[in-house]
């Protein structure tokens, strides 16, 4: 597999996308939390249209790895259920996304389900905007870190509350 010209820009952008978040993680987390759970309902939603609607191109993620492991998984296994995994994944998808808006365990789970999706899928290198998908599994590990003592809804509503007026 060689770099395309084509794919430089939108590379860079996910490279600069993921580095703002793990920023967003590490000085803003209740931002870095919000940001990382619209990425998986997003991905949730997009995984299963997709999915329903044109499963094969999924196959596509094959010329796109170096790995020839990768590539041979793709083309086999997964490609003779592409749809069932796919959905799979994006049911995943939907349980980080949500699991990551929980406290305590719940989200600690969601958050160490998400480190291993990126981790998962980096072999896949141009196909998952590698190096971004690291970044993004330590972005995720800064998060997981801090711990999830609140859900996310009362983290937003603190951070959003008016400050108090002085009287």
């Amino acid at each position: 597999m060689t770099f395309r010209v084509e794919w430089l820009m939108p590379h860079l952008i996910s490279i600069v996308a993921s580095l703002l978040m793990a920023l967003a993680a590490w000085k803003r987390p209740t931002l870095g939390r919000t940001l990382f759970v619209l990425l998986f309902a997003w991905a949730a939603q997009f995984n299963l249209r997709t999915a329903l609607a044109a499963p094969a191109a999924y196959l596509d993620y094959a010329a796109l790895t170096d790995s020839t492991t990768m590539r041979r998984l793709i083309l086999g296994p997964f490609a003779a259920h592409a749809q069932a995994y796919v959905v799979l994944i994006a049911v995943a998808h939907a349980c980080i996304a949500i699991g990551l808006t929980l406290r305590g365990k719940v989200a600690s789970v969601a958050a160490v389900g998400a480190i291993a999706f990126f981790v998962a899928i980096a072999p896949l290198g141009v196909g998952s905007a590698f190096p971004s998908s690291l970044i993004l599994a330590g972005a995720m590990a800064l998060l997981l870190r801090d711990g999830f003592a609140t859900t996310l809804l009362r983290d937003l509503r603190h951070r959003l509350r008016p400050p108090p007026r002085l009287t």
